[in-house]
């Protein structure tokens, strides 16, 4: 049967508007598509402006006391995860310390007193009678403190010569001169306190040599950088060396050891370019409850084999905790920890802007499962626990955690939010690091300890930018480790160094006289600790 003119129509315009309908299904596809590309670069683009203009502290500024009890039992795998609403407790108002008294804020500095002596033998003169009055008693009227100027002192030793006088007519007379103790370069004028001072002014307080020339000029001294910096290595190879070497050997005796790195350039180094980037490492004692010991080193590469060899020696089954770089996997003999600092940073940079109080976001879930890590992790301290006991602790608050938040990340979808993508990238790279410090107290959570003992490094480099040749950046290492051992102990760094340069180490002195120089010890306790501590 023939189809009437009408059927036709009617067919043609189902196809129309099938076809209509694909489009429209398309171009709202489309639409989607850029939609979710253009959240995604608002939110790179606010990633960026946070990184260049914004605070780089990972602490929340939405974090309330008490607002993470989340968690309950560990979650099954063929469970979905469910998120507690976090509970909001608004904390007590803390009490104003109260504001110390002059003489308690400088309690420690010397204190002199001077007696008022501004009135005239006619303002002692009595209204009444006109008798001379005569002093009663004194009180103290103000209090101000004086800065004195520092200054700069030549100082010429004189040898005396002393000659036997019952040989002094015969053919062999005898003489004999005194010439006191060695400078402390052979045929220069540097001094221990003048370069103690140098070398504190650069790697203690991150002041450039070009800038201590032009301030040793208005004392009116012309000390040129390069001769401190030729003093500076020079030190640093003969006396620093060796103490250094000490602290390794003692360093390689520990159980609990962290890293970090940083890049450095230095300009004038064998078959390299001067833009190549070389690196700074430090390497520290974890939190054993023993004395701290830190350690800087320079090398030209970021290659593993550097971390291997500088811990060539150490007994395996150390544990060591460090960042996620690869490099590191080189320690085959090491339990490795991962950083939780660098978890949940990577967790905080993939929030979207104006969503950190969305609790239903999966990077706003991810950072609540760190915090409460860390939130355990301060009570513990707190609380003074011993390692056992924070052990203990961490098997049964914190596990059942690290459990829940491995399930939540098996089931996290980071859509188009490339910055999620990349932190479950991240912690599935290291994912069985995760709960390598649950098996001693005396492991760290994070990397955090080497990221602040490195800092001081990071903060010099912006101000002089690079070293001029491979020793000045081994110098610089050797310093650096003087300078913040000194710190970590409590210890005046500038008469720290001046305790070591006096002392000068060598490769000659035993274990024993150099533990007579570290800076624990009784001797350099008493030789440089600050006034609030002596």
């Amino acid at each position: 049967m023939a189809k009437s003119s009408k059927d036709i129509q009617l067919v043609e315009l189902k196809d129309m508007i099938a076809q209509l309908n694909t489009t429209i299904k398309m171009l709202n596809d489309t639409i989607a598509k850029q939609q979710a590309e253009n959240d995604n670069l608002k939110a790179e683009l606010a990633w960026f402006k946070h990184k260049m203009f914004g605070s780089s502290s990972e602490r929340r500024k939405d974090d309330i006391a008490g607002q993470l009890s989340l968690f309950g039992e560990a979650v099954e795998d063929e469970k979905s995860v469910e998120l507690i609403e976090p509970e909001i407790v608004v904390p007590a108002k803390k009490s104003r310390k109260k504001r110390p008294t002059l003489a308690e804020q400088f309690k420690d500095i010397p204190t002199r007193q001077v007696i008022a002596d501004t009135l005239t033998d006619e303002d002692k003169i009595c209204p009444l009678c006109s008798a001379q009055m005569q002093p009663i008693g004194t009180e103290v009227i103000r209090s101000e403190i004086v800065y004195t100027p520092p200054k700069l002192e030549r100082i010429e030793y004189i040898a005396t010569t002393y000659a036997c006088p019952e040989c002094k007519d015969t053919e062999e007379p005898q003489f004999i001169k005194d010439n006191g103790v060695p400078a402390l370069l052979a045929g220069s004028y540097v001094s221990p306190s003048l370069l103690a001072h140098i070398a504190y002014q650069k790697f203690g307080l991150y002041i450039p040599l070009n800038r201590q020339e032009k301030d040793f000029l208005q004392l009116n001294a012309p000390i040129s950088r390069a001769s401190m910096a030729k003093w500076i290595i020079a030190c640093g190879m003969e006396y620093l060396q060796p103490m250094y070497n000490y602290f390794h050997r003692e360093l390689l005796k520990r159980r609990f050891l962290m890293m970090d790195e940083t890049p450095t350039q230095v300009l004038k180094e064998d078959g390299r370019r001067a833009e190549t980037k070389s690196y700074f490492w430090v390497i520290r004692t974890g939190e054993d409850e023993l004395n701290p010991i830190i350690l800087y080193n320079y090398t030209p590469t970021r290659a593993g084999e550097n971390i291997k060899k500088f811990l060539k020696g150490i007994e395996p089954g150390f544990y060591f905790m460090t960042d996620g770089y690869r490099g590191y996997n080189k320690l085959k003999d090491a339990r490795r920890c991962c950083c939780w600092a660098h978890v949940r940073r990577y967790l905080l940079e993939a929030i979207p802007k104006g969503m950190e109080k969305d609790y239903s976001n999966p990077a706003v879930q991810g950072v609540l499962y760190c915090n409460k890590l860390f939130e355990y992790e301060r009570t513990y301290k707190e609380k003074g626990l011993s390692y056992k006991q924070i052990e203990k602790r961490r098997l049964k608050d914190q596990k059942p955690v690290i459990e829940g938040f491995l399930a939540w990340l098996k089931q996290v979808n980071s859509g188009s939010n490339g910055k999620l993508k990349k932190a479950i990238t991240y912690i599935n790279n290291y994912q069985e690091y995760l709960m390598t410090y649950l098996e001693d107290g005396r492991c760290s959570l994070s990397n955090n300890l080497s990221e602040n003992a490195i800092r001081p490094f990071t903060v010099g480099r912006k101000n002089w930018l690079f070293s001029d040749t491979p020793a000045g950046a081994h110098a610089s290492a050797r310093t650096y480790t003087m300078v913040e051992m000194a710190k970590a102990h409590s210890l005046n760094i500038e008469d720290y160094l001046v305790f070591l340069l006096n002392a000068k180490p060598h490769k000659g002195m035993t274990d024993a006289e150099f533990e007579q120089l570290m800076p624990w010890s009784e001797n350099a306790r008493a030789n440089c600790a600050p006034a609030f501590v002596k």
